[in-house]
């Protein structure tokens, strides 16, 4: 074990963004948000998802560290339901910035998503990305997530309420 590793006991994170790869409308997402809290739960595993309508998905996992790696990399790249995945950033973190939800969910809009990912809107060539340093994506993911609860006042309907597991 290196000393980050005991700096930070074992506490990853991973935020991924994807691409569903067909409709993915209110029941899928349930089903989705049903296996995946209980799996989470189980692993000691937290974090938020946001999802747009017209299917994109982008996700921070944070918990042990082999646990949110076997996770995205065993399970959720294996997943047909979506394509294009791409880790946005990893590594060891000092907190969980998702803490209160065993996976929680959001609703996005494609412009909220390019704008938290620094994207140029599409000019024929596909998106153009601004990499973030993971810490200050995380940072607008969360400041993200404050803000549509404050502006909505509601989490998503088929958002539980934030509860402490950890």
């Amino acid at each position: 074990m290196s000393l980050l590793q005991f700096f930070f006991v074992d506490l990853y994170h991973l935020i991924y963004q994807s691409q569903a790869l067909g409709a993915f409308g209110a029941p899928e997402l349930a089903t989705l948000l049903h296996r995946g809290r209980a799996h989470n739960q189980a692993n000691g595993i937290s974090g938020v998802l946001l999802h747009t309508p017209e299917g994109r998905f982008l996700q921070v996992l944070e918990g042990p560290q082999t646990a949110v790696r076997h996770l995205y990399y065993h399970v959720i790249l294996s997943d047909a339901r979506h394509f294009h995945c791409q880790v946005l950033g990893e590594g060891f973190c000092a907190q969980r910035s998702f803490a209160g939800w065993t996976m929680g969910c959001r609703v996005a809009r494609p412009a909220d998503l390019r704008a938290l990912l620094g994207e140029a809107p599409p000019d024929g060539l596909g998106l153009v990305h601004r990499p973030y340093p993971r810490f200050q994506l995380l940072a607008l993911l969360e400041a993200f997530v404050v803000q549509d609860a404050a502006e909505t006042d509601l989490a998503h309907p088929l958002d539980s309420r934030p509860t402490r597991h950890f």
